[in-house]
């Protein structure tokens, strides 16, 4: 749904430059952009607040200081939350060392500054300048930052697309994969071979992936550990902990402590 926010017409491939970027803000309410697709590969990176990015079969979450690739000519569409600050990289396909697939990079400070400085300078300038230059820098430095997976796949296999839905609706459901086949009438070898052959994960770390977007979400939200681990049907918060403490491999307070601004 797009509200009644207005973002800024920005047509990334009228610019030569192999680099062009680009900072906005969030409205009243959360806003989503129109599904879209263009020739440079897009980094859409959170300053403060959050990202949800809906690129092909999967909902890809955008933590502050984290950036979401997104190839050339992949559709994709953004939701920017109300309180977030966004920066987004244009950068031409051509350009070698960058990820080939969708991603999470984390983002170095340096990365940061230099983005948020290059939005702030015109786009239209000329090879070997000083802002020419500050791209050749911001480039290196992108090409080696580590990459991860905060997505959560949403196979086209219809009873599968029906569960992941479900999933999405209602995060608290905390079924057995035997009740959820019995739900979808299929067999729990059937499920579980469908999950790993469509997304190439078990039935719980699918479920623990869609458990992981939510929780960085909420975290940027600003809502409590006691009150996520209520939101995804956990037992106590402290059981929310080891589950995201396992999969992210730091405490929920460590990782917003390592990601504020």
């Amino acid at each position: 749904m797009l509200n009644s926010h207005t973002f800024p017409v920005f047509d990334s491939d009228a610019f030569p430059q192999k680099v062009v970027a680009l900072t906005m803000s969030g409205g009243e309410r959360d806003a989503e952009t129109p599904l879209h697709q263009h020739h440079k590969c897009q980094l859409v990176m959170a300053l403060s607040g959050y990202i949800k990015c809906k690129i092909a079969d999967a909902i890809w979450m955008v933590p502050p200081n984290c950036a979401v690739w997104i190839p050339s000519q992949q559709l994709h569409c953004n939701l920017i939350s109300s309180n977030a600050k966004v920066c987004m990289l244009f950068i031409d396909p051509d350009v070698q060392g960058m990820p080939e697939k969708s991603c999470t990079l984390s983002i170095s400070p340096l990365i940061r500054e230099l983005t948020v400085h290059l939005t702030s300078l015109d786009q239209n300038y000329q090879p070997n300048t000083t802002t020419a230059n500050l791209v050749e820098v911001l480039i290196d430095q992108l090409k080696q930052m580590p990459s991860q997976h905060y997505d959560f796949p949403t196979p086209a296999e219809p009873r599968l697309k029906a569960i992941a839905a479900k999933l999405m609706q209602t995060p608290e459901d905390r079924r057995s994969i035997a009740a959820w086949a019995r739900a979808y009438a299929m067999s729990e070898r059937t499920l579980t071979r469908l999950v790993k052959q469509e997304v190439g994960l078990t039935f719980g770390r699918w479920r623990g992936q869609l458990h992981i977007v939510l929780a960085l979400q909420k975290l940027a939200s600003g809502s409590s550990v006691q009150r996520i681990a209520e939101e995804l049907g956990y037992e106590s918060a402290s059981a929310f902990i080891t589950f995201f403490k396992k999969t992210l491999g730091k405490s929920p307070k460590q990782y917003i402590q390592q990601h504020e601004l």
